[in-house]
């Protein structure tokens, strides 16, 4: 980790590892902002988590709608976002957009029709007519159901889906249904306008977040916003991006996966994450189950970590990987868009880290 620093890899992170129930390594290493001036990182250093948001948060609400009976995995989005009626993409259904195979684009700039001067209608209900309209539009890049195609598009109506059933926002339903239960205060979304949504109501420290980006489209360097330029125009709240926090708070809800997972008690039923960790069936070439990654080979993973195991990866530098075997969850949070995007060195850097750590606390305990 401290060659990774030095090396430019990122300029500060932390890494937490939990082995066999118990936190067995969380430490800081580097700083958290090298601009203007450097500044020091800490466990309690709050990361954009970018499409850790994609689990943590949007996967974890869809259990949690579908375990109460009020959502099916089947259901064609046509029938839940009626705006989809006859498009190519309300064939698909909510399993479809979960397990990337609804034949949906990887990304678009949306965010360039999503500002207000470009759009037809004003608020909240005008951005996402507006978003569920450019996507509607969209032609399909593999027949549904045939191929995986990781889609931030697909995640976008996963977001819209659970506010249409749930009828509240992504934000407040993860906080009312999954955060708050768990005792957690430092996950949460950050509107537009800076200010956390679905949050304990003593706010947050905003100077505890680590900037990201000097971002030339809002021409100024990123920090207490979202990251995503798609989910900053969407209000800070997506189903693909936007979720913040520390690596603490993200191993209580990795926990809470692994606790089912492994048929413990956990706020969510291991019948359904037993489901959702197995996916549908499976292609070749296709590592994605329902909102998860497994691994591949190649894999951020590295070599070590079981076919058992899930995880995801986030643009600005975040990871989670948990292998039920070991009863082992990683997760390692950067910023390494810091000062800017073009820094990948981070690819060569995480199957390495995770090697090291299986090989520490997996292998020596035999």
């Amino acid at each position: 980790m401290q060659s990774a620093v030095a090396e430019g890899v990122f300029p500060g992170a932390v890494l937490l590892v939990r082995f066999r129930g118990a936190v067995a390594y969380e430490r800081a290493f580097g700083v958290a902002a090298s601009l203007p001036v450097p500044e020091s990182v800490s466990p309690r250093t709050i990361y954009d988590l970018a499409s850790l948001t994609k689990p943590l948060a949007t996967t974890t609400a869809l259990i949690c709608l579908a375990e109460e009976g009020r959502l099916d995995l089947t259901t064609p989005l046509q029938a839940l976002l009626p705006e989809l009626k006859d498009s190519a993409i309300g064939q698909a259904s909510v399993g479809h957009l979960l397990s990337h195979r609804a034949g949906l684009p990887a990304w678009r700039p949306y965010y360039e029709r999503l500002c207000p001067s470009q759009r037809r209608e004003p608020g909240p209900e005008g951005v996402e007519r507006t978003a569920l309209g450019l996507i509607r539009e969209e032609s399909l890049e593999a027949p549904i159901g045939v191929q995986c195609r990781y889609s931030d598009l697909g995640f976008m109506l996963l977001g819209f889906v659970i506010g249409r059933v749930s009828g509240m926002s992504l934000a407040h339903f993860c906080r009312e249904r999954v955060f708050a239960p768990l005792g957690i205060d430092d996950l949460f979304f950050l509107g537009s306008d800076g200010r956390p949504i679905g949050r304990a109501p003593d706010g947050v420290n905003l100077s505890r977040i680590a900037p990201t980006e000097k971002d030339p489209w809002r021409g100024r360097m990123v920090r207490g916003e979202v990251h995503d330029e798609n989910a900053y125009a969407l209000g800070g709240v997506a189903g693909h991006s936007g979720l913040f926090g520390t690596a603490s708070a993200v191993s209580q809800v990795s926990g809470c996966w692994l606790s089912a997972c492994l048929g413990r008690k956990s706020l969510l039923s291991p019948e359904w994450v037993t489901s959702f960790l197995l996916g549908p069936d499976r292609r070749p070439g296709c590592s994605w189950v329902y909102g998860w990654d497994t691994p591949s080979r190649p894999s951020s993973s590295g070599t070590y970590f079981s076919l058992s195991s899930f995880g995801h990866l986030g643009f600005t530098g975040t990871s989670l990987w948990v292998d039920p075997g070991a009863e082992l969850e990683v997760i390692l949070l950067s910023n390494r868009v810091h000062p800017t995007r073009t820094n990948e060195a981070i690819r060569a850097f995480r199957p390495k880290i995770h090697d090291l750590i299986y090989q520490e606390f997996v292998a020596r305990s035999g």
